[in-house]
């Protein structure tokens, strides 16, 4: 029996590194109101995990009716222990999330050692070493780790405007922007990241003109498999939603900017750069975010190929379970955030 389980706090529970994490309200809610989602994926013979069983089959049903899928089966953690779990899928593995599964009986869980190499796969100096092996003809992108506040300040001098993050933090927090006008509050952020988590990494600041990502899946054997291209929208670098369209009329989108050629070669050197990286060491999904650069002389575009990895799955993927949509309207599935999170698919020309 494979259990699917949607823990969308995953990100901060790996940074915190504690077996016994709270999340903050948002991401307690995020999980209680969108836990039915690995509906979308799981197999027919499938549990995935709720905190609301009835809630999840009613949130599910009005989605399922439109796209067409067959219902799912959900439980919630008073019924694991009657269940003899084989596997267990989640969103990502952290410490938390394992030890919360072995309270209620589940012992399909990877070790706390697997779990501390999924965490060092997780940190950012890795899309650093990836940045740097995707530098061909048509992309561009700089970034650096370091301990050393003179280095942090010798890249802003170089660069004017640069971007910190912390090596480990959840999408849209841990990331600072800073020009000139360094202070001692942002001074003391930096050396507070780096007390805890021991360097950070540092970036130019690109003039960013459209946001998207490549998804892949890791056999932990040695082979990475790409899925598909995710094109995404943020506002002040949080997630709004992915554009559900089929591949190749994304693949059209992006080559108003770069070529499809270019893409194609950026995503075979991934997949044999991270089969070496992954093998023994991490079998599920992942992702890595990317972005359009407009060229400063605006002599046109260039490609970033490596913003973030992120080492579990993604509203990417997601959006990839959706079948595809060929009415030649973009669809958008959207997360609101309101009192409460849900779901939205709706047309835009």
């Amino acid at each position: 029996m494979i259990l699917h389980v949607f823990n969308p706090e995953h990100d901060l529970a790996l940074a915190s590194n504690l077996s016994n994490f709270t999340a903050p309200h948002a991401g307690r809610q995020l999980r209680k109101d969108l836990g039915w989602l690995p509906a979308l994926w799981a197999g027919d013979d499938d549990f995935i995990l709720v905190e609301n069983v009835m809630n999840a089959q009613r949130s599910y049903g009005r989605l399922r009716v439109r796209i067409d899928r067959e219902q799912r089966k959900f439980v919630d953690k008073t019924q694991l222990n009657r269940l003899d779990i084989t596997e267990v899928r989640p969103w990502g593995w952290n410490l938390a999330l394992r030890s919360f599964l072995l309270r209620y009986g589940v012992q399909a869980v990877p070790s706390e050692d697997d779990i501390a190499g999924v965490r060092e796969l997780s940190h950012r100096k890795h899309a650093v070493s990836l940045l740097k092996s995707l530098q061909v003809s048509g992309t561009i992108g700089q970034s650096y780790e370091t301990d050393n506040m003179a280095d942090i300040l010798e890249y802003q001098r170089q660069y004017g405007i640069i971007v910190v993050k912390a090596p480990w933090s959840s999408s849209g927090r841990g990331v600072r922007f800073f020009n000139d006008a360094f202070n001692e509050s942002q001074e003391r952020w930096i050396r507070n990241v780096i007390d805890r988590q021991g360097t950070v990494i540092v970036e130019p600041y690109y003039h960013k003109v459209k946001d998207f990502g490549m998804e892949f899946e890791s056999d932990g054997e040695g082979n990475v498999r790409y899925l598909g291209l995710s094109l995404f929208l943020t506002k002040n670098g949080a997630y709004k939603g992915n554009v559900l369209q089929p591949e190749d009329m994304k693949a059209v989108l992006l080559s108003h900017y770069i070529s499809v050629e270019l893409l194609h070669e950026v995503q075979n050197k991934i997949c044999k750069e991270l089969s070496v990286l992954y093998k023994n060491k991490y079998k599920g999904p992942f992702g890595v975010d990317m972005m359009i650069v407009a060229q400063p002389d605006g002599g046109g575009f260039l490609l970033h190929p490596c913003v973030e990895i992120n080492l579990r799955r993604t509203m990417g993927h997601v959006a990839l379970a959706f079948p595809s949509f060929t009415d030649g309207f973009s669809r958008v599935m959207q997360i609101v955030l309101t009192d409460k999170y849900r779901m939205q698919v709706r047309k835009q020309r």
